[in-house]
This record gives C-alpha cells, sequence and structure tokens, in this order.
C-alpha cells in the first residue's frame, strides 16, 4: 500500500540521520571536541525565564519585606522624631528664660514660636485652598476663639512654669492631660468618666505632689535644701552640666507646680471644645487659630504690662535657640500629624512618653541634674495612670483619619475618631 511506501521511506532518512549523527560525534570525540546536547530554543528561552523569575522572587521577597516594615514602623519613626524636637524646643525654652543674663519671658518665646506656625500655616492653607479660610464656618468661629484661647492659656502656663522647673518635671506633668480631658468632658460634655478613670487621676495627682515636694508634706527638704539669702532652694548640689543650675525657692516651685497643672487644665479644655466643633472646621483652620491668637494675645499682653518688654537677643546663641524654637514648633507640629495618621493609636500613643527619656537626658548633660527619687517616683505615677487612661480609650478605637494635631493634643491619640477633619 501506499501508506506502507511511505513509512518506509521515512524510517529510511531517520536511519540516515542518526548514522550521520553518530559519525559526528564520533569524529568530534577523536578530535576531543565535547559538544553540548542540542537544546531546542524554545526549551532554552524557557530556562532562562524560569531563572529570571526566581531571582525576581527572591528579590521581591526582600524588598517587600523591607517595605512592610517601613510602613508598619514609619509612624512611630515620626513620633519618636517629634518627641526629639519637642524636648530640644523645651531645652530652649528653658535656657532662653534662665540661662542667659538677658532673660526672656515666657510670652516673647510663645509669641516667636506661634508667629512662625501662624505664618506657616496660612501659607499651607492657602496653597491647598482649605474651605472656609482663614476665619472658618461663621456658626462655630466663638467655639474657634475659645480653642485658641484656651490653648493659648495652656501654652503660655507650661512654658512659664520652666522659669522654675526642671524640664523632666514639666514633661511629666503635662503628661496629666488625658486625665484631665476625661474630667472637662465628664463636666461639660456628659461623657461618662469611669471608675478606672477616676483612680487614675487620684494617682496622677499623687505623683504631682511627689515632684512639687511641698516642705509641709516633706519636711526633710526644708533642711538639705542650700540657702540663698536666706531663703532655701531646689537645686543640685554639683552641678557638672553645660550651664550652672538654676535654684528656685519652695514657694517658686509650688507656683510653677500649679501653674503647670493649670496648663494641662487648659489643654483639656481646647481639646474637649475642638471636641465639640468635630467635622465642622478643617483641622488646619482650629490649629491656625490656636497661633494667631497666641500670638497677638502675647504681643499685646507684652505691650500693656509695664514690667514686660520684647528683648533683643544679644548674643548668636539666643539667635540660634529663638529660630531653633521656631523650626522645632513647626517640625514638632508636621511630625505629629504624619506619625499619628499612619500610625495605630495606642502604640503612638504610648511612644509619646519617651519624651520623658529625652528630658532626662537633656537635664542631665545641658544642666548637670539628676531629679531626685521623689520626682522620679511621681513621675512614675503620672506616666502610669496616663498611660492606663489611654489604654481604657484605645479599648473603642475606629478606623484612623488623616488629621493634624498639636501638642495639647498629642497625648490623645486614641481619641482619633472625634478630632476634626476636613471632608
Amino acid at each position: 500500500m501506499s501508506y506502507g511506501s511511505i513509512s518506509a521511506s521515512e524510517g529510511s532518512t531517520k536511519g540516515s540521520d542518526t548514522l550521520v549523527q553518530s559519525s559526528q560525534v564520533r569524529d568530534h570525540l577523536e578530535n576531543g571536541i565535547v559538544t553540548p546536547a542540542p537544546v531546542g530554543d524554545g526549551e532554552q528561552v524557557q530556562t532562562e525565564e524560569s531563572l529570571a523569575e526566581h531571582g525576581d522572587a527572591q528579590h521581591q521577597t526582600i524588598w517587600q519585606k523591607f517595605k512592610r516594615f517601613y510602613e508598619r514602623n514609619i509612624g512611630l519613626f515620626f513620633v519618636f522624631l517629634a518627641q526629639v524636637f519637642a524636648s530640644l524646643m523645651t531645652m530652649a525654652t528653658r535656657l532662653l528664660e534662665t540661662g542667659f543674663e538677658t532673660k526672656f519671658h515666657a510670652l516673647q518665646i510663645i509669641f516667636v514660636r506661634m508667629l512662625a506656625t501662624a505664618v506657616l500655616g496660612s501659607l499651607c492653607m492657602w496653597y491647598k485652598k482649605v474651605p472656609d479660610f482663614p476665619l472658618g464656618r461663621r456658626d462655630i468661629r466663638g467655639l474657634l476663639v475659645l480653642r485658641g484661647l484656651t490653648g493659648f492659656t495652656g501654652l503660655f502656663c507650661s512654658y512659664y512654669s520652666l522659669s522654675y522647673l526642671n524640664i523632666s518635671d514639666a514633661t511629666v506633668i503635662s503628661f496629666l492631660v488625658p486625665t484631665m480631658t476625661a474630667l472637662v468632658c465628664f463636666i461639660a460634655l456628659g461623657e461618662p468618666f469611669t471608675i478606672k478613670e477616676a483612680v487614675a487621676g487620684l494617682i496622677a495627682f499623687s505623683g504631682v505632689l511627689f515632684i512639687a515636694r511641698p516642705t509641709f508634706l516633706f519636711p526633710q527638704h526644708r533642711v538639705q535644701e542650700p540657702e540663698l539669702d536666706g531663703t532655701r532652694l531646689f537645686m543640685a548640689d554639683q552641678p557638672k552640666g553645660i550651664v550652672p543650675s538654676v535654684p528656685a525657692t519652695p514657694a517658686e516651685r509650688t507656683v510653677a507646680v500649679l501653674l503647670a497643672v493649670i496648663g494641662t487644665f487648659g489643654a483639656a479644655a481646647a481639646y474637649s471644645t475642638i471636641r465639640v466643633i468635630g467635622k465642622r472646621a478643617h483641622s488646619l483652620v482650629s490649629v491656625n487659630y490656636f497661633a494667631v491668637l497666641a500670638t497677638v494675645g502675647s504681643f499685646v499682653i507684652i505691650l500693656v504690662l509695664p514690667d514686660l518688654h520684647f528683648k533683643i537677643p544679644q548674643t548668636v546663641a539666643q539667635w540660634l535657640l529663638l529660630t531653633a524654637i521656631g523650626i522645632a514648633g513647626f517640625l514638632l507640629q508636621f511630625l505629629l500629624t504624619e506619625g499619628l495618621q499612619r500610625e495605630k493609636a495606642g502604640r503612638a500613643t504610648n511612644f509619646i512618653y519617651t519624651q520623658m527619656v529625652f528630658a532626662l537626658i537633656l537635664e542631665r548633660v545641658v544642666w548637670g541634674t539628676t531629679p531626685p527619687a521623689e520626682s522620679l517616683f511621681g513621675s512614675a505615677l503620672i506616666i502610669g495612670s496616663a498611660i492606663w487612661v489611654s489604654l481604657q480609650k484605645s479599648e473603642t478605637t475606629t478606623e484612623q483619619k488623616a488629621r493634624v494635631v498639636d501638642e495639647e493634643r498629642s497625648l490623645l491619640g486614641a481619641e482619633a475618631p472625634t478630632e476634626n477633619r476636613g471632608d
């Protein structure tokens, strides 16, 4: 059959091809030539692609791990940097108030710092075309003014207390803000105030007493503290820092602690007002009210009071410190915003307490002082109660939203759902 003839010819052809290939192989072997086994073009391309894909998979795995680590921790890193700048700003403020022959009043420092924030905030709102710029909606302008005034009060009390308190003591007292906010919201807004929060508040204020160390409760300090013109002072025995330790009488220290506590009340009132405003005002509008009213308020008070006046920096160091306060204030604002909108409230809120560590380090390096055991114990009570309150608030967290924060709200990352934000 014809099919058989075709098969026979194909078989003979294949046989001849095999003989040719065998002859070629024998010739190569005799001549010492080794030829690799032939591979089809399609198989070779497939092998190269599989190797490339395997290499890309390894590279992609390493990149994905780095990316996940970055995304998981960049918020904490921003919060960490914010606390560094907050501590540096506090250090610069205390140095300007106490460290030079020309001493700056807290109001002038607030004027410089908040003027920078007001200018940058206004430019940012103008560039982003924020709704209702610059005054906000007409129906909430009264609340925005109240928010600015209470924030200014809290900031002034905090800065003024630095004239007589170590930065570690002033810093830890600011951690009363969560407890004070819960109390203010309970009184003014009728929000729940649990037994746990009340107990935490009592523990925190007990810590304040250990920091203030009034002589009627701590009579041992009446004997141990050195004297200046017959008045006993709070200061280190042998300061070894860059600048000498600043003395303060028990009365001055008590007043400073009282003002610092009032400052936390002002910050809590400002935050409670923000909660009432809610989403009716963009966050930048709220922050700008705070900055503008603090700038105008400090300027007017300095002009009105006869004992106060603006002082011109006399040294390069003073100019640098004033400039650093303005820059650090802006970076604190920016980094807290970026950090808290990327990070879970619980981790970010607790990470803010690292500011206490920076305060202790700066206090030791710059002034050569270390807080006594009573202050450290009081600090532990305040920080512990603040973390406890924050954890109670964190139990009901919801989806985070972009927001702009400032220092009197920085301890309240767990309250993200109620923060005001432009839609």
